[in-house]
């Protein structure tokens, strides 16, 4: 049995070489209305082993689900490595109503995981092959096309993504923000929580999951104010299928210091095949979140 795992993890990491990747993966299509649908997603999602962290409707739009969850698989990989591997404790299962039809999509595994694991990619593979047996459990038995990788019209390469950015001068997965240095992870946790449940932050809790042993709390959040994903979204939102698992935008508190993903890294991760024209419709929208998070951090 070890050699027959160890054979398949030799041909999943030879796959991810092999072939480029895209963001999100559509798993098919649902005749449920969206609640229903919401539901049926979520208990799969749960018998297949997940853990489903939290849910919000993006853009509060009744057209859009985001069902945050996260594993074992997941949590082991952070724990390998810690410190900004943090970003990777979450994965993201999207519905949205195409024209009347309930699309379901997750975040891809491999791509995700390689962007923020890079050059340590070898050491949670297993973990991600796992991760993507598990979805592939969960979300089939959908009509239409079924597993199919979307979000990019060629994709990135492996290599691409383990060095990521989006072009000259542009932030890399390591030139994080970092929003505010408190006087111990614990005061961080108590003053984000606050916040968020204060009502005073354009910003609205999904989801947060913690690491007590390795000082690590990642929070998703959606941006709830006039400038927020209600006014970026549709700017660059603009193909389908939608990227509706784009969402929600991370803050990850790693030992006494709170950090978010430099917006021109996490957006144009998220859409790889924005124009320049389409950014500079939301230049101020990296901005904007970081002055969000900042607030949250107060």
């Amino acid at each position: 049995m070890k050699n027959v795992f160890m054979l398949l993890l030799v041909l999943f990491v030879f796959k991810l070489e092999a072939g480029n990747l895209k963001p999100y993966i559509l798993a098919g299509y649902s005749t449920q209305n969206i609640y229903d649908a919401k539901k049926e997603v979520k208990e799969k999602l749960i018998d297949a082993g997940f853990k489903v962290l939290g849910s919000y409707n993006p853009l509060s739009s009744n057209k859009r689900i985001v069902i945050a969850v996260s594993d074992n698989n997941l949590i082991s990989a952070v724990k390998k490595t810690g410190g900004f591997r943090g970003f990777a404790l979450s994965l993201r299962v999207a519905l949205t109503n195409e024209n009347g039809k309930i699309m379901i999509s997750y975040t891809n595994p491999e791509y995700w995981g390689r962007a923020y694991f890079q050059k340590q990619w070898n050491l949670v593979a297993k973990f991600y092959l796992n991760i993507d047996s598990k979805f592939r459990t969960a979300l089939s038995g959908y009509s239409g096309d079924n597993f199919v990788s979307f979000g990019s019209k060629k994709g990135l390469s492996a290599s691409s993504l383990k060095k990521y950015h989006y072009m000259f001068g542009m932030p890399y997965f390591e030139d994080n923000i970092e929003l505010k240095e408190f006087a111990s992870y614990n005061d961080a946790i108590r003053t984000i929580e606050k916040s968020l449940s204060s009502g005073k932050v354009n910003a609205k809790k999904v989801y947060s999951i913690k690491l007590a042993g390795k000082k690590l709390a990642l929070y998703g959040i959606g941006l709830t104010g006039s400038d927020g994903e209600r006014s970026f979204m549709p700017k660059i939102d603009v193909s389908s299928p939608k990227h509706t698992a784009f969402l929600p935008y991370e803050l990850l508190v790693s030992g006494n210091k709170a950090y978010m993903l430099h917006g021109r890294y996490r957006i144009a991760l998220s859409f790889p095949d924005l124009s320049m024209g389409q950014f500079m419709k939301i230049v101020s929208t990296p901005g904007y979140i970081e002055e969000t998070f900042e607030k949250l951090c107060k």
